[in-house]
């Protein structure tokens, strides 16, 4: 059987894999890459505009990257990294723009102001504090406060439509925030690389994207180590639909497969691989039908998780567009399933189980009764009890207006921890191998938002030769002027970015 072969493989047609092969397409024209994708189609897992919240995060409104520490005091260390790592994707979109590798940027990012809102005195207290913490930042100057039911209505007035007056309220508001589409973004990323590719055709077959390929309906079966000139490398196995096994070989291998990237690491039998085991997570949105509704709402509107509830469920109202159109969207609601991908199987979870994370696992599971119970009772919840925690937001929201879709499968990490054994991680999670032949991203929020400050990471792990040459550098700040600067430390700059960023990308000001 022939063997393809190709500098970079990537593994997973969604926004992780889509960015890295458009960041190296940019820093290195001449190398071959190919991308498999196991659906038939690109972006139909966690990148897909259904299956994730679309918000652009920067931790405006995202209360759960500022929790409050057991003094009191509001740590915002999270929130500027996170907040950073939009501002470089939004460098990096602008810059695709202006070389015409993305050709439609009203058809992936639009303006939505972000808000946070709370009720309560402890949980106003909590906002406030928030809001003192944060806007004394050059990143956050801009997010405004009221307390004021008038100022509030002119916000949110969906949200104040109804609402009784009787207890403290308080939001804080961003104008500057984005709706990301990051499904429409991911095609244009692939389209982008079609179009300015030095190559084309590739191998195999499929739909070139520069000097390499995306591959449709092929899924990763078999991943091992091999040599490759002396230097190494990994052979991968792939089945079609019909059965018909394909191979290929690449001296470098990135696991961006969403939930699916798990299992494919542990195949891999790197020693990297061994702490983690897997926590999955499901979700549903209440979608509204009512076009006047939809119309008269135009925010992401932010409240605090439950306790114990995992940051996916993180309850916001929001306004969306999708496939062109604007929704309005409330959620999610947490549930459980052993599928790691929407699309995957129910023995995905049995199937991770190693002994090197089985213990961790159980740990996790006793640690963490709160989090068991909270998405015991999310599955259990009737229609009339989602539709009561959507009137928390939507005092007047009409039953008949509002319908539940399923959203996507997260897979929360797992970590074995040195001193502490089983740990659930929240965030995202980089791994590599010690050769830097092997990158796997695992984890879910904030994910799509930081997508290019990850693979910068990436690249620092597994390329740090190319990373630190002059030829590189210099294209890096030619795709992101602030490469290299503290945006936090120079508020000049940021303002230059900001204004760049809104001019091409056509947000408001």
């Amino acid at each position: 059987m022939q063997i393809q072969r190709c500098d970079v493989l990537l593994v997973g047609a969604g926004i992780m894999g889509a960015t890295l092969a458009s960041l190296l397409r940019q820093l290195e024209p001449g190398l071959e890459l190919v991308v498999l994708e196991r659906l038939e189609g690109v972006a139909g897992e966690s990148s897909s505009p259904l299956n994730n919240a679309g918000t652009g995060h920067a931790a405006n409104c995202e209360l759960n990257y500022t929790p409050e520490a057991a003094d009191g005091s509001i740590p915002t260390g999270k929130a500027l990294a996170i907040n950073t790592a939009f501002e470089r994707s939004l460098e990096f979109w602008s810059s695709l723009v202006e070389r015409e590798q993305l050709a439609d940027p009203a058809g992936f990012i639009r303006s939505v102001p972000h808000l946070s809102f709370v009720w309560g005195e402890a949980n106003v207290n909590f906002l406030r504090r928030r809001h003192r913490a944060l806007s004394a930042l050059p990143q956050f100057a801009d997010m405004a406060w009221s307390e004021d039911p008038s100022q509030l209505r002119q916000w949110m007035p969906l949200v104040m439509q109804g609402r009784p007056l009787d207890q403290p309220m308080a939001a804080t508001r961003v104008a500057r925030g984005t709706d990301v589409n990051f499904g429409a973004l991911t095609h244009q990323l692939l389209e982008g690389l079609e179009r300015g590719g030095a190559g084309g055709g590739g191998i195999g077959g499929g739909i070139g994207i520069g000097g390499g390929v995306l591959r449709r309906g092929l899924e990763v079966t078999g991943l091992e180590r091999c040599q490759l000139a002396g230097r190494p490398g990994w052979r991968v196995e792939a089945r079609t639909a019909a059965g018909r096994i394909e191979r290929f070989e690449a001296p470098f291998v990135f696991l961006g497969a969403g939930g699916g990237s798990l299992p494919l690491l542990q195949r891999s039998g790197i020693a990297e691989a061994k702490p983690y085991g897997a926590f999955p997570v499901s979700g549903q949105w209440l979608i509204c039908r009512n076009p006047a509704v939809i119309a008269a709402h135009d925010a992401k509107v932010y409240g605090k998780a439950a306790v114990g509830a995992p940051p996916m469920s993180v309850p916001h109202l929001d306004t969306r567009w999708i496939d062109g159109e604007r929704a309005l969207l409330f959620g999610p609601y947490a549930g459980f399933s052993t599928r790691f991908l929407k699309r995957g199987s129910l023995l995905d979870l049995p199937r991770s189980v190693r002994a090197s994370n089985l213990l961790p696992s159980l740990q996790v599971g006793a640690r963490n009764f709160d989090l068991v119970r909270y998405l015991v009772g999310q599955v259990l919840q009737t229609k009339e009890q989602r539709l009561a925690t959507l009137r928390q937001f939507l005092p007047e929201a009409a039953d008949d207006d509002w319908q539940l879709e399923t959203a996507g499968q997260r897979v929360q990490i797992i970590k074995r921890l040195p001193g502490v054994g089983g740990s659930l991680q929240m965030g995202t999670e980089l791994v590599t191998s010690a050769d830097g032949s092997l990158a796997a991203l695992l984890g879910a929020s904030p994910g799509a938002s930081t997508a290019v400050q990850t693979m910068l990471e990436l690249l620092q792990r597994c390329w740090p030769e190319r990373l630190a040459s002059a030829a590189w550098q210099e294209r890096l700040r030619q795709l992101m002027p602030s490469w290299g600067q503290p945006l936090a430390a120079d508020p000049a700059l940021l303002a230059q970015v900001r204004k760049r960023s809104n001019a091409v990308l056509g947000l408001e000001t």
